[in-house]
């Protein structure tokens, strides 16, 4: 017998019943929008350090590679830091669609400022853009736990397909604006990231009825409905003492990551952080504080939970430190691989295999963009009629990008000797992950989908292969040396196989932060999971500001294999705790 009649008034179902590819027309809407931010923010990455680097004669500001990576590692810390603020607000005073709206229009202006090029509008459109994200980020994936709340076994699915349409987006960032910003001018790359933001914005605007009442402004509950959402739970408000220790770890965290860099920037001349205490420099004991701080309060509120709710969100928590060392480690891409992809890799190609590469980059170039204009094309089918305009705009912007990359392709054809761009390599990731995201998420719908640890000590010993694979390319460049030919293929395992380890990690672990953390709570611990993710992105800026300290001393290749050791330490780690892990998801998959 049918129990539709029995189902509540919140039931999601109504989702499933018009598809695309098997999934609501709901995803891929914020497939599209998620993807043009990431155009964007990958945009401007792929020119940030370069503009900072380059010589006042090519437009930039002739900065060390120690200052630009300083900056560059905490506004990267500062974007995730920002999604707790936003999953907060959105949570508890506007609702998801206002917080991704009002992200979405200040990256839009974040970009607009970064495109005028002063010192001001540099650093101006920096904080707009951390706060955008702040904003923008967490909340995406909100909308897509709530549309998948009755169907949790496709939710890893859902989210390895919401990953593609995020790593779209970095490919063609990274190709068209990294193109447009060194052979035009940084004003182009910095303005046609805005333009796809902007783009972005109002697509989500005009679609956002396909949401049904998902991400509308919180409405205060009564007291039963109070006592529903709390699942067994008793209220759990944070007291004067947390807020307090909660605002000094803020205070603290903010301070080191803004001032820290400021120090190195400014030559010394600006250092708040002038003292030592208890054996430590100022700058560590800072944030070692802010650390034991956060830690506290975490620890005493998971205490407060029901059992159920408290194990999951240890669970929670012990995949966050995982996922630290995950995101430490993957993301030398922008500093040492950059650096050992300029600096001691073969990179000049001449006749026929400079043609092939040009005949590769074109069919990576043209095969993704019609695999994803496919998608697009899917997606008008079910929703044109009702939503045209945001339809429109949304064809529009792919014709733009179409005309660029031919454009691109056009100018690189002409070119007899070709350097293939040391930040080339970086578009590798987002293009095997463009290919692999659909294998992945039909292996974790099936019957062999593995439990959360194997996962992610698959994707740490991915990673570690990776590693070891960039370190054996290494293994003949003597310490001190400051160029070598090493060849491209050590670079293009890196890439694949550490791609293969983030799709086991990365949208699997926002899949299970979905899955174990109470709806109520949803938005905020997404946040969370992003302080893990900028204290990752943070160690791995500090990681490549020591790079060169370490070639010289022993070598490249052994820095690589440290990175290939803490990897499988951390796989072990993972494995070693599984059965206690499980025990903690109370049957969850």
């Amino acid at each position: 017998m049918s129990n539709d009649n029995a189902r509540p008034a919140h039931d999601t179902d109504q989702f499933f019943q018009n598809p695309v590819i098997g999934h609501p027309a709901g995803l891929f809407v914020l497939f599209f929008t998620e993807m043009w931010e990431r155009f964007s923010f990958y945009g401007m990455r792929a020119l940030l350090v370069m503009f900072f680097t380059s010589t006042l004669a090519e437009g930039g500001w002739e900065w060390s590679r120690e200052k630009a990576m300083a900056i560059f590692g905490s506004y990267v810390g500062l974007v995730y830091l920002s999604t707790m603020m936003g999953g907060y607000f959105a949570d508890k005073k506007i609702g998801y669609r206002w917080a991704v709206v009002i992200g979405a229009l200040l990256m839009t202006l974040g970009h607009g400022c970064m495109a005028l090029e002063t010192q001001f509008t540099i650093y101006l459109g920096l904080v707009l853009l951390v706060f955008g994200n702040g904003f923008f980020k967490p909340n995406m994936v909100s909308i897509i736990s709530e549309m998948y709340k009755n169907r949790p076994e496709k939710k890893d699915g859902a989210y390895t397909i919401f990953y593609m349409g995020v790593n779209s987006g970095a490919f063609f960032g990274i190709l068209l604006c990294g193109y447009l910003g060194e052979e035009v001018g940084w004003s182009w790359g910095f303005g046609l990231a805005g333009i796809f933001m902007f783009f972005g914005l109002l697509q989500f605007w005009l679609a956002q009825n396909i949401f049904g009442n998902i991400g509308l402004k919180p409405v205060k509950k009564d007291a039963a409905a109070t006592a529903l959402a709390l699942d067994g739970d008793k209220p759990n408000p944070f007291t004067t003492w947390q807020l307090v220790l909660i605002g000094i770890m803020i205070l603290l965290g903010l301070l080191w990551i803004i001032f820290e860099p400021a120090k190195i920037i400014s030559d010394g001349s600006v250092n708040l952080f002038d003292f030592n205490l208890l054996g430590l420099s100022g700058n560590n004991f800072t944030i070692l504080l802010a650390l034991v701080l956060f830690i506290v309060v975490l620890v005493y509120r998971i205490t407060n939970y029901s059992t159920v709710t408290r194990d999951r969100m240890i669970a929670v928590t012990f995949f966050a430190f995982l996922v630290i060392f995950f995101w430490a480690i993957f993301e030398q891409s922008p500093g040492t691989l950059t650096i050992f992809a300029r600096d001691y890799t073969n990179r000049v190609l001449e006749g026929g295999a400079g043609t092939t590469f040009k005949i590769v980059n074109t069919l990576m170039t043209v095969v993704p963009l019609g695999i994803i204009t496919w998608v697009l094309f899917k997606l008008f089918q079910k929703t044109f009629k009702q939503y045209a305009i945001a339809n429109i705009i949304l064809g529009t912007s792919f014709v733009i990008v179409w005309g660029i990359a031919f454009w691109m392709l056009k100018n690189q054809f002409a070119e007899a000797t070709l350097e293939v761009p040391a930040s080339w390599f970086s578009t590798l990731n987002s293009l095997f992950i463009i290919s692999l995201a659909p294998l992945f998420s039909k292996w974790w719908e099936s019957k062999y989908n593995p439990p959360a640890n194997v996962k992610y000590a698959i994707g740490m010993a991915l990673l570690a292969l990776g590693m070891a694979c960039v370190a054996i390319g290494a293994s003949s460049i003597e310490p001190g040396a400051k160029t070598a030919s090493v060849s491209m293929v050590w670079l293009i395992l890196v890439y694949l196989f550490h791609t293969m380890g983030e799709l086991c990690i990365s949208p699997v672990g926002l899949s299970y932060v979905s899955k174990l953390v109470p709806a109520r709570m949803i938005g905020l611990m997404f946040g969370i999971w992003y302080l893990a993710v900028a204290i990752g992105m943070k160690g791995a800026a500090k990681f490549g500001e020591n790079v060169d300290k370490i070639a010289d001393e022993k070598g490249i290749s052994y820095f690589f294999w440290m990175l290939t050791i803490v990897s499988l330490v951390v796989a072990v780690v993972a494995i070693v705790f599984m059965p206690i892990i499980r025990k903690l998801m109370h049957g969850v998959r």
